[in-house]
């Protein structure tokens, strides 16, 4: 029953915020979680299962952590955590459902949120169902120290909004000359937004560490060059058939094959990302108020 679960996860708050330092219990907090958004140019480059993994790397380090699925189209993060779940994002939009109904229990203690078809809504709210969206989605950020967002991939207007008001964004590439070219064409129309958050960049399905740093070092060149913007390279994850192993499993990588060589660049790429800004708080009016200001400002 949803009521179960609703019931269970404001417990497991609870004794979250009981067992958390003073300085990192809600009410002693003067931020929101902070947030990273993951994205890329193309689909099929593994950005889904890097966001799962990653949540749950973090979540091992003693951090609380929510993954959304905000890739609103094609949401897979419940297929690939082999996660029951009967609500979604979608509920909280129509206002049928609030967020801790639909928030689930993922491994390794990360909570997720399952995404759906239905974000084009977002823009037809009025403001009193905006208000209330954001004060529902801002409860996230009261119960994790990490905001993970996985989004679709592309270029879409509300791609960029989530991008664009991510504290930090890790773009996920591999090898293919298609994904390079696609994720760039991401960089880009990202740094024509104002204050836009920290870019790192991840390659992903690679051959060894040869082939993952020349394709770093010559992305990270031409953004540097030509859009005088700092890429920060965060690592790179080894094809592994280990992972693929894993995701015909519907079983997170780092539960399945732990000692695996794909889990350890995971454990490279975490270490790239800067774990100990995790500890810092967002600042300013939040992801989600930040994300939906950009709506009206979209009309103008």
């Amino acid at each position: 029953m949803i009521t179960d679960q609703a019931a269970k996860l404001r417990a497991m708050v609870a004794e979250m915020e009981r067992k958390a330092p003073p300085s990192r219990s809600v009410g002693h907090r003067t931020g929101c979680a902070r947030t990273l958004a993951i994205t890329s140019g193309k689909g099929g480059v593994g950005k889904t299962n890097l966001s799962l993994n990653l949540a749950i790397a973090v979540s091992r380090l003693g951090h609380r952590v929510v993954l959304l699925d905000a890739d609103f189209g094609l949401a897979n993060v419940d297929v690939l955590a082999n996660l029951r779940t009967r609500y979604n994002i979608s509920h909280v939009i129509d206002g049928s459902r609030n967020i801790i109904d639909i928030v689930t229990e993922g491994p390794e203690g990360v909570l997720v949120v399952p995404g759906a078809s239905g974000l084009s809504e977002l823009a037809d709210l009025g403001e009193d169902q905006r208000e209330r969206l954001i004060a529902q989605l801002d409860y996230l950020g009261t119960m994790a120290d990490l905001l993970i967002i996985d989004t679709a991939a592309g270029i879409s207007q509300n791609v960029l909004r989530f991008l664009a008001a991510a504290d930090e964004v890790a773009v996920i590439v591999t090898p293919e000359p298609t994904s390079i070219i696609d994720s760039y064409a991401t960089v880009k129309v990202l740094t024509r937004e104002a204050d836009y958050g920290y870019i790192h960049l991840v390659v992903n399905m690679v051959s060894g560490r040869k082939e993952a740093d020349a394709v770093a070092g010559h992305f990270t060149r031409v953004a540097r060059d030509f859009l005088r913007v700092p890429v920060n390279y965060a690592g790179y994850v080894l094809r592994d058939p280990a992972l693929e192993d894993a995701v015909r499993r519907r079983t997170p990588l780092l539960l399945q094959y732990p000692k695996s060589q794909a889990a350890a660049c995971v454990a490279q790429v975490l270490r790239g990302l800067g774990v100990r800004r995790i500890s810092e708080r967002s600042k300013g009016d939040g992801f989600f108020r930040k994300f939906f200001s950009m709506f009206s400002r979209s009309r103008q």
